[in-house]
This record gives structure tokens, sequence and C-alpha cells, in this order.
């Protein structure tokens, strides 16, 4: 038993020899000692100080009225960056401090301080972002995004962010860096082709105030029509009306051309723009009974009291003339129907009157004489438009018959099995 203890201890000593031995020759315990070092260090002294920045930038922000603020720096982790950046110079301090070869600790301080650039960069963006979501919660980003903005932003971020980490990692100048980026500044400029034609696109809108966060826009050659959703710096998102989503190309805005309907809405007046279809065979000159006959309706009183007066002045001069008809200035029916549908809509409470308004008939084709009705609504909203619009249009429509007009219609297969069975009856 004794032995068997010697040889145990024999060979355990022996072990520790060796390691020791092979730990000396090639400094992996020194290696060890400092990472080991380094991930208690980074740990502990990150979490104390994202703690302790935590706290305190909330306590401040809140007291000054930024509440938003707190929660979206807490949101995208800007305190935990800078808690995982500031050990990292702890841990530089006390590299010379550890035996390991000079070699060893150029390579861990190059690591190290590449790390703490990219949790100083990260916290920079979280900054960014924050910046954005609180713009965003305001009443001013329904008027101008600067999310297209806050992307560039985040790009050069990233570029210098990666300049500085592979110069370090070098241990070259940044500047080195710079003059072999100008050599390739053609095949950037290929590579970021659409992101300095967006961004261009993207300051020229923003300037000429042509594009806005809910807008209305129709651009037919990219299947868009709806209200604009989200403005990023390479896309801007339009939800159409059937809820599906389009994405264009912010240069494409700018380069091609679309409908904004936001000044409609700022104006108050939604416009009507609607044709009847007369029937041609049903116009014709009014007989002074149904002339007399249209009186009873108040919206035209006026108009046949003036008109009557301007006639029977125009006939007397005409003389002996006006003894043959076609001579004779008469009332039609289809411009008493204008002068209704004009008075009508004159008098509509839904319809603005300090806009364009007028009932006009349009060149006479194959499908009828055109009646256009043109005026603007007061209300923008769409489902409010459309009942306005409805409501004259009904009106009109059903007044017609009064005015003894007919709408156009083409035939149908009804229409034509009626004229057969006629024939044959009357045969």
């Amino acid at each position: 038993m004794q032995q068997e203890v010697s040889i145990s201890h024999s060979l355990t000593s022996s072990g520790y020899g060796l390691l020791n031995e092979l730990l000396h020759d090639a400094e992996w315990g020194g290696v060890a000692l400092v990472v080991l070092t380094a991930l208690l260090l980074f740990l502990g002294v990150a979490w104390l100080i994202s703690r302790a920045l935590t706290t305190v930038a909330k306590r401040a922000l809140q007291l000054l009225g930024h509440t938003d603020w707190a929660e979206g720096l807490i949101k995208r982790r800007v305190f935990r960056n800078i808690g995982f950046a500031l050990p990292l110079l702890a841990i530089l301090s006390n590299l010379p401090q550890l035996a390991i070869r000079p070699e060893l600790a150029s390579l861990l301080t190059r690591v190290f301080t590449s790390a703490g650039v990219v949790f100083v960069f990260l916290a920079l963006i979280g900054v960014l972002r924050t910046w954005e979501d609180v713009y965003s919660a305001g009443h001013r980003a329904q008027t101008r995004s600067i999310k297209g903005y806050v992307e560039l932003a985040r790009i050069l971020l990233w570029v210098v962010c990666t300049i500085l980490v592979v110069s370090i990692m070098m241990d070259r100048s940044p500047l080195l860096m710079l003059s072999g980026l100008g050599a390739l500044s053609a095949v950037l400029l290929l590579v970021f082709k659409d992101t300095l034609l967006s961004l261009v696109a993207s300051t020229q809108m923003s300037n000429y105030d042509m594009l806005r966060l809910g807008d209305w826009i129709e651009m037919p050659q990219a299947g868009a029509d709806g209200f604009v959703i989200d403005m990023a710096l390479h896309t801007v998102k339009v939800q159409n009306w059937d809820k599906t989503v389009t994405t264009i190309p912010t240069y494409k805005l700018f380069s091609e051309s679309f409908r904004n309907w936001r000044h409609m809405f700022e104006s108050g007046g939604r416009r009507i723009k609607r044709t009847m279809r007369i029937d041609a065979g049903t116009v014709r000159f009014l007989t002074e009974s149904e002339i007399q006959e249209l009186r009873r309706y108040a919206l035209i009183r006026d108009y046949l009291d003036g008109k009557q007066v301007e006639l029977e002045e125009t006939n007397r001069r005409l003389g002996d003339l006006t003894e043959v008809p076609a001579n004779r200035r008469r009332l039609t029916n289809i411009g008493t129907f204008r002068a209704y549908a004009r008075a009508y809509i004159e008098r509509h409470p839904e319809v603005r009157k300090d806009m364009l308004m007028l009932v006009r008939m349009m060149e006479p084709q194959s499908e009828g004489i055109p009646l256009e009705v043109y005026c603007f609504t007061n209300n923008t909203a769409w489902v409010e438009y459309e009942r306005i619009q409805g409501d004259i249009f009904d009106h009109l429509l059903a007044i017609l018959p009064e005015f003894w007009l007919r709408l156009y219609q083409a035939p149908a297969g009804s229409d034509l099995s009626s004229l057969k069975q006629m024939t044959r009856t009357q045969q």
C-alpha cells in the first residue's frame, strides 16, 4: 500500500513537473492568467459600470423630462456597450505588468483595443437609433422622416469602425487605409451606387417637400397606389389599398413621376368629375307649356325668368323672321337641365362654394352626349366623398326624365328580344 502511494506521488510530481515545464516553455501559464484575469475584470467591471450608468442616466433624464430618451438608450443597449468598452481600458493598462512576451502582449493589446473600438461605435449607433425612435414618436415625423439620414450615418460609422479595427490589427496608420481606399474609389462608387443615388434623392425630396410619411401616392409603373408607411435610405414602402406593400427604390421616386394626393387633403376639397351620357334622340326644344311646367322647380325658376326675358328681347329684334320656328331662339331641355344641375350643386351643403363648379356639355359621341359635372366636396375622406358624389348623381339621374331626357344605354340582349317579339306581333 505504501509502495502504491509512493508510486502515485512520484507520477503526480513528475506530471506537475512536466506541466510546469510545458507552461514555462510555451508561456501557456501566462496566457491563461491573462485570459482569466481579463475575463473576470471584463465581466465584473462591465456589469458594475452598465448598472451604474443605467441608474444615473435614467434618473437624470427623467428629471429633465426626457423619459423617452432614457427608455430608448436602455432599449438600444447603449449603457451596456459603454460598460463593455470601459473595462478594456483597465485590461490594457495592466497588460505591461504581466510576465508575457512583448509579441504576445502587442497582439493582446491590438485585440482588446479593437474590441473597445467596436463597443464604442456600437454605443454611438445605439444613440443614433434612439434619436430615430424618439423623433418617430413625435409630430415632426409626420412631415419629414430622418430614417434615411440615420441609416447613412450608421453606414459611415461602420466604415470608420472597420478602417480603425483593420489598421489597429495590422498596426498601421488609418491614413494608409484611406489612401488604399482612394485607389479603389471606382470600385467603391460601383458598390455604393444605390446608396449614393438614394442619398441624393432623399435629400432632394426632403428639401422640396415632395414626399412625407402618410402621403397617398400613385405610381402605376411601380404598382403602387396607397399610403407611404416607411421611408428609409434605400427604399420607400407603400401600403396599397388591398393591404399589400410595394417597395420602391428611393432614387426612382426622384427620377420618375408619381402623383401625391397630400395637397388635395390639405386644400380641404376633393374633386368630383363624372359624366352622364345623354341619349341624343331625346334632346329637343321646350314648348311653352313645358316651360311653365318646369317653373315648379324652385332651383331654376330664376333661370327660366331671366332666359324668358332674354329670348323675348332677341326675338323681338329679329322681327318677321321669328315666324319661322327655326329662326327663333328657344330653350332646350338639355340646356335647362344643365342649369338645374349647376343650381343643384351650388345649393348642395357639402360642396365647396369657393372652388370651381361647372356643368358642361362635351363633344357628342356615338355613345351619346357627355354631360360632365365638375365640383369639389368639402370632405376629403374616401367614404364620405363617395357618399356625397353618390347623393348628387342619384338626384340628377332620378330627375333627368322630368326634363324629357334619357340616359344613353347600349341595347342589351333583352332589348333585342323585346324588339324581335314586337316585330313578330305586328306581323
